[in-house]
């Protein structure tokens, strides 16, 4: 959490396997939220268009207990090479939300970055289960997916809230972004989520 006067800002980073969606879960985000409530989407990406450094997504929302909130919205690069941007973006987190690719092909590369996310957050002193957090399975619409009983048992180690998801047009995106928002309220008002 980030407070400026009469302001408060809190981090939230989408993480997860390269290609699982993180960058179309800010773009629907963008897509659905009024202009007038979100700033600019900020993409640094290659020739591919694969994030290369992270994404920024700033959203404003009305004055609780007297203060603005602001919510930023980020997500990481998920090749393996840039595990050194991923950590940078982790410090001052407030909130995660893991993207995970339901590809029944690509169960080692969520389990992969999920135990790089372990690695980056303990350079900053945090585990896991500290953050307010959301899992999401995302891309649900196409063929060959693992079931989410399956994803559960593979990926939910932390007992994560966890959100079905097809980002690229479809739901979950908005409705995670909720759950996460109100862990976060939770977590700073001292309440369990």
């Amino acid at each position: 959490m980030h407070r400026s006067g009469d302001e408060v800002a809190y981090k939230i980073v989408y993480y997860g396997p390269g290609l699982s969606g993180k960058t179309t879960n800010l773009r629907r985000i963008r897509d659905t939220i009024a202009p007038e409530h979100r700033g600019r989407l900020v993409t640094l990406c290659t020739r591919g268009e694969r994030t290369v450094f992270f994404d920024f997504l700033p959203l404003n929302f009305a004055a609780i207990s007297g203060d603005r909130v602001r919510l930023h919205l980020y997500s990481v690069p998920g090749q393996a090479y840039y595990s050194l941007s991923r950590r940078v973006i982790l410090d001052g987190i407030d909130g995660l939300v893991f993207v995970a690719d339901s590809q029944k092909e690509r169960l080692d590369a969520n389990l992969d970055s999920i135990e790089d996310l372990e690695t980056n957050l303990k350079s900053y002193g945090l585990e896991l289960d500290s953050i307010p957090a959301v899992l999401q399975f995302n891309k649900r619409d196409l063929p060959s997916i693992a079931s989410t009983e399956d994803m559960n048992t593979q990926l939910n180690r932390n007992a994560w809230a966890t959100v079905e998801s097809v980002a690229l047009g479809g739901s979950g995106p908005i409705e995670t972004l909720k759950v996460i928002s109100t862990f976060i309220a939770r977590h700073h008002a001292g309440l369990s989520t």
